[in-house]
């Protein structure tokens, strides 16, 4: 069955990457606004399952991963800052604090739709503006939910991280989404 994977994200292409399965992307379309009063978490894996069901639609005969992240400071969902200070603004926010990420995938195949959540909790050090500056300057984080990139300098703005599956807090839960790729029929170790 034919693979794909609903995100033209660099960072979840690679992590996929990871598991070895011959797969393809796909730019898959959804409205990521929030509807009023709700949690991020439950943010998070509504928009995993409507990248997956919309790239199930456009591709019928294949089995399709959808993902999507939510940060999540004091029940407050922070999505991708877009611009230098609106990613000055959100480190600021989160310095001192921890902030949930809520990571959520979803895959869908004419057999149903499987579905898992998870959620990372990162405390962030005490932040000043100069080093939340130069972190912005030395990685532009622009792209990330939260304003970093673990996988790089981000790790420097954090006293601890709390997760079951590391990857996640990139993007893609590869432990939990293994598993539900061996249940809808994929060879894994």
């Amino acid at each position: 069955m034919q693979l794909i994977l609903a995100s033209t994200s660099a960072y979840r292409r690679e992590l996929l990457s990871r598991l070895r399965l011959p797969f393809e992307t796909a730019s898959i379309a959804v409205d990521e606004t929030p509807r009023e009063g709700e949690l991020p978490a439950d943010l998070a894996l509504r928009l995993a399952q409507d990248k997956a069901r919309a790239g199930l639609a456009l591709h019928p005969q294949a089995c399709v991963i959808g993902s999507d992240q939510v940060a999540d400071l004091a029940g407050q969902p922070l999505g991708k800052p877009g611009s230098r200070q609106a990613a000055l603004q959100q480190l600021q926010r989160m310095s001192g604090q921890a902030v949930h990420f809520h990571t959520a995938v979803a895959v869908a195949s004419a057999e149903g739709l499987l579905r898992l959540s998870d959620r990372t909790t990162v405390r962030f050090r005490p932040l000043g503006e100069a080093e939340i500056v130069r972190y912005i300057d030395q990685e532009s984080p622009l792209d990330c939910a939260g304003s970093f990139k673990c996988e790089g300098l981000g790790i420097s703005l954090f006293d601890a991280i709390e997760t079951s599956d590391p990857t996640a807090l990139v993007g893609l839960p590869l432990i939990g989404l293994s598993r539900l790729l061996r249940q809808a029929g994929f060879q894994l170790p």
